[in-house]
């Protein structure tokens, strides 16, 4: 059965049994349970990825289904990582699955990368990307992170042998998300695709090696352009604000809510300041709704003392 199951794939003159065996092997981490985790998970699952560890805090609404293609129904409201679990082991019972329904942080990111051969990140977040690069940089591991809006997109490997995601992509992304700008179904899934085609390629050592490139993408247009940037790098970058959750603040922070009033009302962050005093003892937290506004006021408070203990709390919009 199991000889069967993967028989088209071991026929790939460039996996074998060998490749196989290194695929049943595998540990690979998928952070973002969305319309690119959903097919990158999929194809990952079915091509025999011995583990799959997911992430996501998110739960299934009902403008998923266009384009997250494991859910149904059925599943709206339940956690999106253990629907996921679920629908793929029906497909492959034979692997395991390691759902968890968190938020990517700082904070977590070296566990959830930890003992992973291959990071994908599918959160579509400029900050989980930042946190995620840093951390694979730290355990070497290679990194492939998409990000997709309308039919415009980007697709790229790095860390391990590769500069990090910052070394590309220094400045937060302009201002937009898949509720104001719209995405299409089969745009995203060609994306997720992707991913887990790169996925394989890495695990599997398939030629040519895909670190150190991207590929800039206008389906509407049929136009793909690749980059390299193996010689890009993080190293003249100002410092990072580190990325937590509401869980991570502690007694001492400092927190500083930057949104509007009507954004407060509708998602409350409790206890927050709505301007930076001028004297802050302890950790500063700058809090947003996506850590464009975070990061923009950072910046000059870094300039002043770059020392200074600064983290961003990007709070989402209410559901």
């Amino acid at each position: 059965m199991t000889d069967a199951r993967y028989s088209r794939q071991t026929a790939v003159p460039q996996v074998g049994d060998d490749g196989q065996a290194k695929l049943s092997a595998a540990r690979v981490l998928v952070v973002g349970v969305g319309g690119l985790g959903c097919p990158a998970l999929l194809y990952l699952a079915g091509a025999g990825v011995g583990t799959l560890r997911m992430v996501d805090a998110d739960r299934v609404s009902l403008s998923n289904l266009h384009r997250q293609t494991l859910f149904a129904e059925a599943d709206i409201g339940r956690r999106k990582v253990e629907a996921a679990a679920d629908r793929l082991r029906a497909l492959n019972p034979s692997l395991i699955y390691e759902p968890q329904a968190v938020a990517l942080t700082d904070a977590r990111a070296d566990a959830l990368v930890a003992g992973c051969d291959v990071v994908l990140d599918a959160a579509d977040s400029y900050l989980v990307s930042c946190a995620l690069s840093d951390a694979c940089v730290r355990a070497g591991v290679p990194l492939v992170s998409a990000s997709i809006l309308g039919m415009d997109g980007s697709i790229g490997t790095f860390c391990h042998r590769a500069p990090g995601y910052r070394a590309v992509f220094p400045d937060f992304p302009a201002p937009a998300s898949c509720a104001s700008a719209g995405v299409l179904g089969p745009a995203v899934g060609m994306f997720g695709a992707w991913m887990a085609q790169l996925a394989l390629h890495l695990l599997i050592d398939y030629p040519p090696d895909p670190r150190g490139r991207i590929w800039r993408a206008d389906l509407g247009q049929g136009r793909f352009v690749p980059i390299d940037f193996l010689n890009a790098s993080e190293d003249d970058l100002p410092p990072r604000p580190l990325l937590l959750a509401l869980e991570d603040i502690q007694p001492g922070d400092t927190v500083v809510d930057l949104r509007s009033p009507v954004e407060r009302a509708a998602l409350p962050c409790p206890g927050a300041l709505t301007a930076v005093p001028e004297v802050v003892p302890g950790r500063l937290v700058l809090a947003c709704a996506s850590g464009r506004r975070a990061l923009a006021a950072a910046e000059p408070l870094f300039d002043a003392n770059p020392d200074r203990a600064i983290a961003v709390l990007a709070l989402g919009v209410p559901a």
